[in-house]
């Protein structure tokens, strides 16, 4: 076990970060501080944030500094892109100051493909369960930290071998077939040195839509033109821009014109505000 400790940490929340609907597999402590608890890569850590005196520190069994530099975008000046969003359209204002801790993770690919197949039609306890029942039958043992036992998400290649019935044993329902399938292309993909890199890539994978795809593109691929549209964004869009909650697809060209390459962070502040505040 290691602690490293950043310094002068701004624009950081943990809860705007690990709430906002962008990862599965960290929790609150139940300690009664503020910290989190998860895993990333085949690290387990615990994630604490002091923003009093802007320091984040992070105790982990793996994974050095740069690798959680990567991991929580520390190199990306949010107070940069919020003032940006803000100047674009001013309607922002009110989402960026609630969400204002929010940073977009670097996450695994291939995690973050299968997270997003599980997640569709699914809610986030149930989500943050079927992912560790995932990681915990057929992931690599990380080893026993903060009070329990933790599994490293499964290798692609791990999820590709697997039996469908076995998969969908796990509670996961049809999404099982789906991550058997999209384990296999992503192996057979890997082999091929032809990983996803488009949209229209992600959306050939069997059982992922458009809105699966942009998460994906998002949070898997930083592609931060990528504007997810969920039934909480339909519900944005019509209600800040007059949109038909029906059409999509003029939501994001809209989304495209208006923010640009900070279309996701957009995304990003509304869905957490409109969500947390049950609007």
């Amino acid at each position: 076990m290691r602690t490293i400790t950043f310094e002068n940490v701004r624009d950081f929340d943990l809860t705007h970060i690990f709430e906002c609907g962008q990862c599965f597999r960290w929790v609150p402590a139940d300690d009664g501080t503020d910290d989190y608890i998860g895993a990333a890569g085949r690290n387990a850590a615990r994630i604490s944030y002091d923003p009093a005196v802007n320091e984040l520190k992070i105790t982990s069994t793996d994974g050095d500094e740069a690798f959680w530099r990567q991991y929580f975008d520390l190199e990306t000046d949010y107070s940069f892109l919020k003032a940006e969003l803000v100047n674009s359209d001013p309607k922002l204002a009110d989402a960026v100051n609630y969400g204002c801790g929010i940073r977009i993770l670097n996450q695994d690919l291939f995690e973050t493909v299968i997270s997003f197949i599980v997640s569709q039609n699914n809610n986030i306890p149930r989500i943050r369960k079927n992912i560790e029942s995932l990681c915990c039958k057929y992931g690599d043992l990380i080893g026993d930290a903060f009070g329990r036992e933790w599994y490293a998400f499964p290798r692609p290649e791990v999820l590709a071998a697997a039996d469908e019935d076995d998969l969908a044993a796990l509670k996961l329902g049809y999404r099982a077939g789906y991550i058997k399938a999209a384990s296999e292309r992503f192996v057979h993909d890997c082999r091929c040195g032809s990983l996803p890199e488009t949209r229209d890539d992600i959306l050939s994978y069997r059982g992922v839509g458009p809105k699966v795809a942009d998460c994906i593109m998002l949070f898997g691929l930083r592609c931060t033109e990528a504007f997810p549209v969920d039934t909480w964004v339909r519900h944005i869009m019509n209600d800040m821009y007059g949109f038909d909650e029906g059409d999509r697809k003029e939501m994001e060209l809209f989304a495209k014109k208006r923010f640009g390459v900070l279309a996701g962070y957009a995304q990003q502040y509304l869905f957490y505000y409109y969500r947390d505040k049950g609007r």
